[in-house]
Parts: C-alpha cells; structure tokens; sequence
C-alpha cells in the first residue's frame, strides 16, 4: 500500500471516528466502569468488566453516529459540527446507517453473550432514548431538550451495575440522578457561548429562546440542586468522608463558577466553566470509587 492509500485510509478512518463522538463516549464508558465497580464489594470479573466496557461503548458509539446522521443538515449550518464527514457529506447516509447498525448491533450481541441480558436492554434504550427520542424529538422542539433528554446520558453508572450484579438498585440510580443533574448546567455553560451558532441551526435552545442571563441563572440554581444532590451517597452510607469532603470541595468550586458567570458573564468564563464540569464529573466518579476501596486497602 502506497503513502497516499494509507493516508486515505488514515482520514476514512478518522472521519468515521469523530462520528462516534469520542470525549463524550470516553466519559460516559469511564462512569459505567465506575459502576461496575462499586456494583462488587471487591473487584468485579475481569471479564465482565472488559465485555461491558466494549459493548456499552460500541452502542454509545453506534447511538452517536445515527445522531451525526440525524443531525447532519443542521450540524452543516454550525461551525462547532460542521467539520463533521456526515455534514460535508464526504460519509453518504446508507454508510452512516451501516457504520451504526454494525457497531450497534456488535454492542448487543458483545452484552448479551458475555454480560446479561439487563445489560444488553437497558444499554439499547439508552441507545433509543438518545438517538430516537432525544435527537428526533426533544431537541428541535423544546428548550428544556437537555433536561428531559439527559437521562439517556445520565444512565452510564446503571449500566455498570447492572453488567455486574444483573440488577440496578438505588445505589444505581442514585449516581443517574447525579449525571440527570449535572447535565443542564454542563451543556447550558456550552451553549451560551456557541448560542450564534443555535440560533444559524435554529435550534430551540435555552440561550436562543429564554436568553443569557435567564440561561445563567439556571445553570446556578442547578450547580446548588447538584451540590444537594451529591450529598446523597454520604446520607444514604453509600460513601463515607474521603467522598464527602472531596464532592463538597468540587461542588463550592463549581457553584464558584456559576456565581461568577453569572455576575460577570464572558465568553471565556462559559468556556472554563464547561471544561471545569467535566472535570468535576470525572473527580466526583474517581472520589466514590476511591471512597469505595478505602477500607479495603487501609485494612
């Protein structure tokens, strides 16, 4: 194969994986592994871990690429998406649907055969609820798309759990709640900064409908709702100080920058403010993880 071949096959390949959207697939796959272990008292089956991992990440993957699909007319007209091989139009639509269905379908048949089926059902509702409901549905129509819609997003730590104890409890849902939470906060801090770009999409968004200071005062009292929030898994033992201290740290420090944006709005601060939030969200995951094996390691 010549340099060139390669080079072309190297740019295929890249364009099919932006499609899966691979930031937001790596932190929804690294919260299911949280659940997956704090599901099991020790440490879960190698296995299973590995399986549940592969397979929830080819049907987020799968669920990202039909988005890409869907979206494709209106991600041209935004200068965040438009790069995008399905809004060029360099991926044709019959092979968007194909690249899906193959990962999709790998997806179930990965959960099904080597996790449980729970897992292999819950993770294709998400997959729906995402793809379907969400993107189809919810996002065209309402500004309260992100908040209605999140719960597909926010299902991760449940799929987790469920590949390791083939059951969701409230523990499960507890860290679902948490996500459903961060979510508006998270993506509003997003959208004020690019609203220019939803408004050209005409998309209904928060910032676009209900304008920027009504969009900042929202994503503060969601910082103070998701502070109460994370208090839970320490009222309920689920968690014990390590936890509590450090999502009492991260959450001040966020509330901080909700207060801040919304006194001082700037472009830039919207944009630390998003960034922050994943970082939030991946510190509070590694804490109760960490709150979780503790005890073990210290006895």
């Amino acid at each position: 194969m010549t340099s060139l071949s390669l080079a072309r096959a190297r740019s295929r390949f890249l364009q099919y994986w932006v499609l899966t959207k691979p930031r937001v697939t790596q932190l929804a796959v690294f919260c299911a592994v949280i659940g997956m272990f704090l599901a099991s008292p020790g440490l879960p089956p190698l296995q299973t871990v590995v399986a549940a991992t592969v397979g929830i990440w080819l049907l987020a993957a799968a669920a990202f690429a039909v988005n890409c699909l869907i979206e494709q007319e209106v991600d041209a007209r935004m200068a965040r998406t438009r790069h995008r091989a399905t809004a060029r139009g360099t991926i044709p639509p019959a092979q968007t649907l194909l690249f899906s269905g193959v990962l999709g379908g790998l997806g179930m048949f990965v959960l099904h055969a080597w996790v449980n089926p729970l897992t292999m059902w819950l993770t294709f509702a998400t997959f729906v609820g995402y793809a379907i409901i969400y993107t189809v549905l919810l996002k065209p129509r309402t500004p309260q798309n992100i908040v209605i819609g999140g719960l597909s997003g926010a299902m991760p730590p449940a799929l987790g759990w469920a590949a390791v104890a083939n059951a969701v409890p409230a523990q499960a849902w507890l860290l679902v709640l948490i996500i459903f939470i961060w979510t508006p906060p998270h993506f509003w801090a997003l959208a004020l900064y690019r609203t220019n770009d939803y408004k050209s999409a005409g998309l209904p968004m928060l910032p676009v409908t209900h304008g920027d200071r009504f969009t900042r005062l929202h994503i503060l009292l969601y910082t103070f709702a998701l502070f109460a929030t994370t208090m839970l898994p320490y009222v309920i033992k689920m968690s014990g100080l390590v936890y509590l201290v450090g999502a009492v740290l991260l959450g001040l420090r966020f509330i901080w920058y909700a207060w801040r944006l919304y006194r001082d709005y700037s472009d830039a601060l919207a944009r630390r403010t998003f960034r922050f939030s994943i970082i939030y969200l991946a510190l509070l995951f590694g804490l109760l993880l960490l709150d979780h094996w503790l005890p073990g390691w210290i006895a």
